[in-house]
């Protein structure tokens, strides 16, 4: 889920750039520093959007820049359990599927994507159906349910997000709508 939040962290700006402290050079700054972290209260932090205010500088002992706290408006991603989110296949590999779902990638295990046996193409980079003759390949749009989560605060491409796809209303956008005829033709029967 992305929210915007405020936030207050401390910068330091070094001694050949204090003639210029800006608003825009303190955001510049809070950028480098926080942008692709994960806080274990807000989540990954997408981006910095804008600072509110800076505070006074602060000289510490054998420092050689000045410290300026701010407060300033970020943009962030904290995944949430049992959040239904959109997003795009990135790789397949013969276990099952990755998704990016925003900063991170959630894995779509083979056995999270379909009742039916999803053998894995190789050469296509493809997971195929035999029965239905559906595939999943990269670049393909699907919607899936966050069911585990595991954030590494101190190295966020290690954060594991495990996803399903095997509830009704989830799995491969060209296949929901197969589903929902489906659906209407049970209905239609009845």
């Amino acid at each position: 889920m992305y929210k915007r939040v405020t936030l207050r962290d401390t910068v330091e700006v070094p001694p050949e750039q204090l003639a210029d402290v800006s608003t825009a050079m303190v955001k510049g700054l809070l950028q480098d520093k926080l942008e692709g972290q994960v806080d274990e209260e807000v989540g990954s932090i997408v981006s910095v959007i804008e600072v509110n205010d800076v505070g006074d500088g602060r000289v510490l002992p054998n420092e050689p820049g000045v410290y300026y706290e701010a407060e300033f408006d970020a943009l962030t991603f904290d995944p949430q359990m049992q959040e239904v989110v959109d997003g795009e296949i990135v790789e397949v590999v013969s276990f099952g599927a990755f998704v990016g779902i925003g900063p991170v990638d959630g894995l779509l295990h083979v056995s999270q994507i379909s009742d039916e046996y999803l053998a894995y193409d190789e050469e296509n980079q493809q997971l195929a159906s035999r029965e239905s003759n559906e595939m999943l390949g990269r670049g393909d749009s699907v919607r899936a349910r966050i069911v585990t989560k595991s954030i590494d605060e101190r190295n966020p491409r290690d954060s594991k997000i495990g996803l399903t796809a095997k509830q009704i209303g989830l799995g491969k956008h060209g296949w929901l709508e197969n589903q929902r005829e489906q659906r209407q033709a049970q209905a239609g029967e009845n």
